[in-house]
């Protein structure tokens, strides 16, 4: 109890009003920490903004010009800085060297022609300034990636990051770097970087993160995934009710953030901590055992992965190939398109980093009004509009750099093909035709493809659940995305608080479609997986094998508990609890008999609710 003493002795130099204080937030990486706040507090820079002289306007878009060189030449020292602490460190750190595509990102941007146009345009037409010159047109790009989209949310936060080291450079404002966080602390900001989460996620050997804004997909959660740094994040406020050195404590499954715990509270999480990491040994003492039911039915556990640093962790977890890798990442903060080459690039790394395992990659799931390079256009409700297959079908250049790339790397590695948002055999036709294109190109020009690349699709329509059994037939595989299943067949945004109420998996509705889709695609003899949020929640672990799920693909904090579910079921059983919900009516009345059956069988491994 070491800790605890040491934390006890730091509540002494607390501020006066050393009050316990609860915030929730989202829980972006699972794990219990607590330790001495060290705050970064890095603000918004305040922008000017003046009219020019007509003589003054050639030597500010030289300013601009000049700026955008610093900090080109800043994020690429960034870079180099921590690739020399990664080469130096005694083993090797999850969750690193790869995230410097995003700081490659950002100088694509800075680089970009269109953007640097678009700055000068209003600093020549409107004689502006140049720092409020680039507010102004980051403001215009921050609208463009506004709908439902989370993902894209969060990328306008990356923007502005961009924006602030733009500006401070054009008023000559150092950037200085941060303070390596000392050991066991827990970081607390507003938000962080890219280039500010790498240097202090790699550098400090920090106990957790706390930020007030940001969300499950952004940068410094990810990264924090990638390290297994527990983290929180969206808590509000916690900076401006902090003093550095105070006591912070974070449980990262639950989301929740103690402020100043009192020492009864430090106590509890304490305890909360060990049995964490108590429960986690235990789990991790089964990684590499297969997923098998009692009765011997062999269910597949692969990970879900939003940027390629994931991928160590996934696999000191057990997971047994990555069930879908969303390439959204690529198209990161870009106004051009990847090229073929950077498609190639990336997924090559990939495969090899998966060695023997398959590795499900996703086409693009972007639309109109958010793809680089393209012509945006604005959407009542871009969600249900022009994008994933749709776009991509209008885009064969897009489209066609992507499946190349696909192509090219197809030789290093066990990779499928996935195509999201597919409504009708239609578009399934249409996009194989792609790809049968870019293969005959590329044998013509005598490069090296495999022979065989099964494609499938994302099952996320109702209307390609009700012909499951005709898709079936013209592909290699079906992967139920839920989370947009759910959401497009009850008609009711998770996100939205007046109705994420009816956001309701065990809906008698969806559970028909997810028991007509595996029967289409096993009497078509080809395997079913699920990738959405319900396959790695142990809650429904008996239940998605009852339904006959060949694969399981979720986040890495899943795999574990889910696979100890599922080696402790068996599947006839299952299959029999299928057979009774089917006979319920209710969501209420099938949830409290699932709840029923799974906190009798497995307590603490599956979560109230």
């Amino acid at each position: 109890m070491a800790a605890l003493s040491a934390l006890f002795e730091a509540r002494a130099s607390m501020r006066s009003d050393g009050k316990s204080l609860t915030l929730q937030g989202i829980g972006a990486s699972p794990g219990v920490a607590f330790g001495p706040a060290f705050l970064v507090e890095r603000g918004r820079v305040r922008t000017p903004r003046y009219h020019l002289p007509p003589e003054k306007i050639d030597g500010e878009v030289a300013r601009l010009h000049a700026a955008v060189e610093l900090s080109d030449r800043q994020l690429e020292e960034v870079k180099a800085r921590v690739a020399r602490e990664l080469d130096a460190a005694p083993r090797p750190i999850g969750g690193t060297r790869e995230h410097a595509l995003i700081l490659d990102a950002y100088q694509s941007m800075l680089r970009d022609p269109f953007f640097l146009r678009e700055l000068a345009t209003v600093i020549r037409d409107e004689r502006l300034n140049a720092e409020w010159a680039i507010r102004r047109v980051l403001r215009q790009i921050k609208g463009s990636l506004g709908g439902g989209d989370a993902y894209f949310r969060e990328r306008r936060g990356d923007l502005d990051f961009l924006g602030d080291r733009l500006v401070k450079n054009l008023l000559g404002q150092a950037i200085e770097p941060y303070a390596v966080p000392p050991a066991g602390s827990v970081l607390v900001a507003r938000d962080l970087s890219p280039a500010d989460a790498m240097v202090l996620l790699v550098r400090g050997k920090i106990a957790g993160l706390v930020l007030d804004q940001g969300g499950r997909t952004g940068h410094t959660a990810l990264l924090a995934r990638a390290r297994e740094i527990p983290a929180v994040v969206a808590t509000g406020l916690s900076t401006a009710r902090l003093a550095a050195g105070d006591v912070v404590a974070l449980d990262g499954v639950r989301g929740t953030v103690i402020l100043r715990p009192s020492p009864a509270e430090l106590t509890g999480i304490e305890e909360g901590r060990t049995r964490f990491l108590t429960h986690e040994r235990e789990l991790l003492a089964g990684r590499d055992l297969p997923a098998t039911t009692l009765d011997g039915v062999r269910v597949e556990l692969h990970g879900n992965m939003e940027i390629p640093e994931e991928a160590p962790s996934l696999w000191a977890h057990g997971a047994e190939g990555i069930g879908l890798y969303r390439t959204e990442f690529l198209y990161l903060d870009r106004r051009e398109a990847p090229t073929e080459e950077e498609h190639f690039s990336a997924y090559r790394a990939l495969l090899q980093t998966a060695g023997s395992r398959q590795v499900t990659i996703r086409t693009f799931d972007l639309g109109a009004d958010k793809v680089p390079g393209g012509a945006r256009r604005h959407e009542a409700n871009p969600a249900m509009g022009l994008r994933a297959i749709r776009f991509t079908l209008r885009s064969p250049r897009l489209f066609g750099a992507q499946l190349r790339g696909l192509l090219r790397a197809s030789p290093y590695g066990r990779l499928r093909i996935m195509l999201p948002m597919l409504g009708g055999l239609d578009e399934l036709r249409e996009a194989r035709a792609h790809l049968a294109l870019a293969r005959e190109e590329l044998a013509r020009e005598g490069t090296e493809i495999a022979e065989r690349i099964p494609l499938g699709i994302m099952v996320e329509l109702p209307a390609a659940a009700a012909i499951a059994d005709r898709l079936a037939r013209e592909c290699d595989f079906f992967s139920i995305g839920t989370n947009d299943l759910v959401q497009y067949t009850l008609a009711a945004d998770r996100g939205n608080p007046l109705v994420s109420y009816l956001y309701r998996p065990l809906h008698l509705g969806i559970l028909r479609m997810l028991d007509f889709t595996v029967r289409a695609a096993h009497d078509a003899g080809i395997p079913v997986a699920m990738c959405g949020e319900m396959a790695g929640d142990p809650f429904y672990a008996a239940i998605l094998v009852g339904l006959g799920f060949d694969e399981l693909s979720m986040s890495l904090g899943s795999l574990l508990p889910v696979k100890k579910i599922i080696r402790a079921l068996d599947a006839a059983e299952s299959r029999q609890m299928v057979a009774e919900v089917m006979k319920l009516s209710t969501a209420e009345e099938i949830e409290r008999f699932i709840r029923d059956r799974m906190r009798d069988r497995f307590g603490p491994l599956v979560e109230e609710r």
